[in-house]
C-alpha cells in the first residue's frame, strides 16, 4: 500500500525545488523592480523552513546529530560557493585588469584592508565584554573581506547598469575577489599569537617567536604565495588546453561554456588537499584564464554561468538561514542583545566607509564623493565571513591542555560564533534592503507632492525628446525664438550626414545600459550592427568608457532607436566605422573625425 515517504532527501528536493521555482516566477519583479537581493530572500526562506520555523529543513539531522559535522558541511559549502564565484569574478574582468589597475588595488588591499581590520577590531573590542585585543583582532579579521557573492547583487542588474559606472563595477569586483583570499594573514596573526603566547603559551612551546615564524612561513609562504602561483599556473594551462581543443574542434559548445565552473571545482578540490588558499587561487586562476580576453568575449551572450551562480547563491543563503544560531543572539554569556545590535550598526557604518572616503582621491575609478560613500557603505559581510569563522573554529579547537580545549580558545570560539554570525546576518539584511529603501525615500515624497499638486492652466512642457524637437522646429518655422538653450544633438544609429551614392548609410547597434537613466552608458566592449527601440530619455548624457571596442550584444532591457536623436550635454561619444561630412569634421579612410560643440566623435578609436 502506498505510503508517504518523508525522507530527508525527498524533503530537501521538494523544498529547494519549490523555492527556486516560485522565486523564478517573480525574480524579475523582486530584483529589477523592487531591487531586493536574492540573498535576503533566500535567507528569509531558509529561516521559514528551518527548525526555527516549519521544520522542513533539519541541518543537524543531516549532519547525523553532530555539531562538528554540521560545521564541516557549512565550511565546505562556503568554500564551494566562493570558489565558483571567484573564478567567475576573475573571468568577467577585462584582459590584464589586475595589472592595469594595480595602483588602485594595492591601495584597497594594503592600507585599505589593514584600516578596515583595525576599525572593525576596535569596535568589537570596545563593545564585547571580557575579550582581549588579540581576540578582537581575530573577530575583526573574519569580517574584513568584502563578500563577492553579495557584491554581485550591487554590480549586476538594472540598478547597477543605470547608476554605477562600468569602471566602478569592475574595481568592486576585483577588490571583493582579491581581499577574500587575502584575509588569511589578518586572521592568523592574532590566532598564532593566541596559541603560542596566550595564557603564557600554556600547552604549547616556542612562544611568540614560533608564532611569527608560522605566520611568515606557513601563512604568507605556503597559503598566500603558493596559492597565487598555483592559481596562475592552473589558469594558464587551462587556457592553453581550451585554445588547443577549440582549434582542433574537439570541444562542444556545452563543455566550452561550463569550463570555468569545472576549473573552479578542480582548484577547490586540489587546494583543499594540499591545505593552501583555494579562494585566492580561484580568483587568480580566473584572471589568468581570460588574460587574452578570448573566453570572456566568447561567453558574453552565455547564460549558463549566471544561472549556476544564481542556483549556488540561493542554496547557500537558504542553508545559512537554516543553520544560523538565531537563539544565541538573545541568549548567550558573551554579549547582551542591545550591545550586539549597536555593534552591528557601528561595524556597518565605520568598518569601511571612512577608509574608502579617505582613499578615494587616489583611486581613479572613484571619481566623486558620492561614489566614495557608495563604495564605502556597500562592502557587504556574508559568505566570506562565515568561511573564515569556521576556519578559525577549526584552528581553535586544536589548542588544548591535557586533552581539553584551552579556556581562552573556547571563549574566543564562542565569541566569534555569536558576533560573526550576527554581523553577517545584519549585512545581508541591511545591504539587501538599502537600495529599495533608498529608492522609496527618493520617490515617495515626489509622488505625494505630485498627488496634491493642483492643476494649472500653464501648457505642459513636452518631456519626450521627439516632441521637444518637433516643438522647437515648429517654433523656429514660425519665426519664434526658442527659450531653451541650444545643445548639440548626435544622431545615434546611423550616419550623421545624408547618404551619398558612393557611400550608403551604415547603421549600427548602440546598446545602452538603461533607457531612463540620467547618464546612459554604452558598454564599451560591444558595438556593431543596428536597430532597437525605444529612444533614450530627453536629457540623457550619453557616454561610454574607453577600455575596449569589440563585438556586439544587448546590455539592458532597452536600446536606443536606430536613428534616434540623443541630446548630449558635455558628453564624449566614440563611434566605430561611420562616415563623416567634411564640413563637420574630416574623413580619413572611410572613418569620421567629427567635432561638435558639446562633444566629439573620432573615427572608431579616438575620443
Amino acid at each position: 500500500m502506498p505510503t508517504l515517504a518523508k525522507t530527508n532527501f525527498n524533503t530537501v528536493c521538494a523544498v529547494l525545488g519549490a523555492f527556486v521555482t516560485l522565486f523564478g516566477l517573480v525574480s524579475y519583479l523582486f530584483k529589477e523592480r523592487f531591487y531586493l537581493s536574492e540573498a535576503l530572500i533566500s535567507l528569509l526562506f531558509g529561516i521559514s523552513f528551518s527548525p526555527h520555523g516549519a521544520n522542513f529543513i533539519k541541518p543537524l539531522e543531516y549532519a547525523l546529530g553532530s555539531e562538528e559535522n554540521l560545521a564541516a558541511i557549512t565550511l565546505d559549502f562556503s568554500r564551494l560557493v566562493l570558489g565558483v564565484q571567484l573564478v567567475l569574478a576573475g573571468v568577467q574582468l577585462p584582459s590584464r585588469y589586475l595589472i592595469k589597475e594595480k595602483r588602485s588595488l594595492l591601495l584597497l588591499l594594503g592600507p585599505g584592508m589593514t584600516c578596515m581590520w583595525l576599525c572593525s577590531s576596535l569596535i568589537v573590542w570596545g563593545l564585547v565584554p571580557r575579550i582581549s585585543f588579540l581576540d578582537a583582532l581575530a573577530i575583526g579579521a573574519c569580517v574584513t573581506p568584502t563578500d563577492p557573492v553579495l557584491s554581485n547583487s550591487i554590480v549586476k542588474g538594472r540598478f547597477a547598469d543605470a547608476n554605477i559606472p562600468k569602471s566602478l563595477q569592475r574595481i568592486i569586483i576585483a577588490e571583493s575577489g582579491a581581499n577574500d583570499g587575502l584575509g588569511y594573514p589578518f586572521l592568523f596573526l592574532p590566532l598564532y599569537i593566541i596559541k603560542y603566547a596566550g595564557k603564557g603559551g600554556l600547552g604549547q612551546t616556542g612562544g611568540p617567536t614560533k608564532a611569527m615564524g608560522y605566520w611568515f612561513g606557513e601563512t604568507w609562504g605556503y597559503i598566500i604565495i603558493l596559492s597565487v602561483l598555483y592559481g596562475a599556473v592552473v589558469g594558464w594551462i587551462a587556457k592553453e588546453l581550451l585554445h588547443w581543443a577549440e582549434d582542433k574542434k574537439f570541444v562542444d559548445r556545452e563543455s566550452f561554456l561550463v569550463f570555468a565552473i569545472t576549473l573552479a571545482l578542480f582548484i577547490v578540490g586540489t587546494c583543499g588537499m594540499i591545505g593552501s588558499d583555494d579562494v585566492l587561487a580561484c580568483f587568480i586562476a580566473g584572471n589568468v584564464f581570460t588574460i587574452d580576453d578570448w573566453f570572456r568575449l566568447e561567453t558574453l551572450d552565455d547564460s549558463l554561468q549566471p544561472t549556476i551562480d544564481m542556483l549556488l547563491n540561493l542554496s547557500i543563503f537558504m542553508w545559512y538561514g537554516a543553520v544560523c544560531p538565531w537563539g544565541s543572539f538573545a541568549n548567550n554569556d558573551i554579549i547582551p542583545l542591545y550591545r550586539l545590535v549597536f555593534l552591528g550598526i557601528l561595524v556597518l557604518l565605520f568598518r569601511r566607509l571612512p577608509v574608502i572616503y579617505a582613499l578615494h582621491r587616489w583611486i581613479p575609478q572613484i571619481q566623486e564623493k558620492r561614489q566614495a560613500l557608495f563604495v564605502g557603505f556597500f562592502g557587504p559581510i556574508g559568505v566570506s565571513a562565515v568561511f573564515y569563522l569556521y576556519i578559525s573554529l577549526d584552528f581553535l579547537k586544536e589548542i588544548k591542555v591535557d586533552g581539553e580545549e584551552r579556556e581562552d580558545a573556547k571563549h574566543l570560539a564562542d565569541s566569534m560564533t555569536v558576533v560573526v554570525w550576527f554581523l553577517a546576518i545584519s549585512s545581508i539584511v541591511v545591504h539587501g534592503l538599502s537600495i529599495p529603501v533608498g529608492k522609496l525615500g527618493f520617490h515617495l515624497p515626489r509622488t505625494i507632492s505630485s498627488a496634491f499638486d493642483t492643476p494649472t492652466n500653464e501648457p505642459e512642457t513636452p518631456t519626450d525628446l521627439r516632441e521637444r524637437l518637433a516643438a522647437t522646429r515648429r517654433s523656429a518655422g514660425e519665426g519664434g525664438a526658442s527659450t531653451e538653450p541650444g545643445r548639440s544633438v548626435f544622431r545615434i544609429g546611423r550616419t550623421v550626414i545624408p547618404p551619398r551614392a558612393s557611400s550608403p548609410p551604415r547603421d549600427r547597434d548602440l546598446y545602452v545600459d538603461s533607457p531612463r537613466a540620467p547618464s546612459i552608458r554604452w558598454d564599451e566592449s560591444e558595438l556593431t550592427h543596428a536597430h532597437s527601440s525605444p529612444s533614450t530619455n530627453a536629457n540623457a548624457n550619453v557616454r561610454w568608457d574607453d577600455d575596449e571596442l569589440n563585438s556586439a550584444r544587448a546590455r539592458a532591457p532597452a536600446k536606443t532607436e536606430a536613428g534616434a536623436e540623443v541630446e548630449a550635454e558635455g558628453a564624449e561619444v566614440r563611434v566605430k566605422g561611420t562616415q563623416g561630412e567634411p564640413n563637420i569634421g574630416t574623413v580619413e579612410g572611410g572613418q569620421a573625425l567629427t567635432t561638435m560643440t558639446m562633444g566629439k566623435v573620432e573615427g572608431g578609436v579616438g575620443r
